[in-house]
């Protein structure tokens, strides 16, 4: 069995047995052999807000993430178009998708995935590695797949 079938037999067991959205991410870091990720819902104010994430994220950035424009950064952009978003080096990236505080972590290679309820885009996952990373067609589709075992943490609306 090779990673990608280790992983996509093993992360939605870890996902539903999850006791919060941290656990449940913390779980797709490890199957996908990541060091980082963050999960993000759309908000009643159309912004994406902070649910979980999983790694070392200095305060600083940890400020600019915590909510996140449509169309700003990868998640932003990711929401934006309704589809994945990545990038084998952030640091290398010459778009201006990437911000200056995601370049200041480190980490090369990254996802970030649109959670979906049914068709419509209602949150982001993101994962990235301190190395560069080209994710696969199908581990993109795994990462998707996670992202909707996700909807139940979803806050509901007021």
């Amino acid at each position: 069995m090779d990673a990608i079938d280790f992983a996509m037999a093993t992360i939605p067991s870890d996902i539903v047995l999850a006791t919060d959205a941290t656990i449940a991410l913390s779980a797709i870091i490890r199957a996908f052999d990541a060091h980082t990720g963050t999960l993000h819902f759309l908000g009643m104010d159309g912004m994406l807000h902070l649910a979980a994430f999983h790694g070392a994220i200095p305060a600083p950035v940890m400020e600019h993430i915590r909510t996140i424009a449509i169309g700003k950064g990868m998640a932003g952009v990711c929401a934006e178009l309704n589809e994945p978003v990545s990038w084998c080096n952030l640091n290398r990236d010459g778009s201006g998708v990437v911000q200056s505080g995601a370049r200041s972590l480190g980490l090369a290679g990254s996802i970030v995935v649109p959670v979906r309820s049914g068709a419509a885009m209602v949150g982001t996952l993101g994962i990235a590695n301190t190395g560069e990373r080209t994710f696969t067609d199908e581990e993109t589709a795994l990462l998707i797949e996670c992202g909707t075992l996700l909807l139940r943490f979803r806050p509901v609306p007021a």
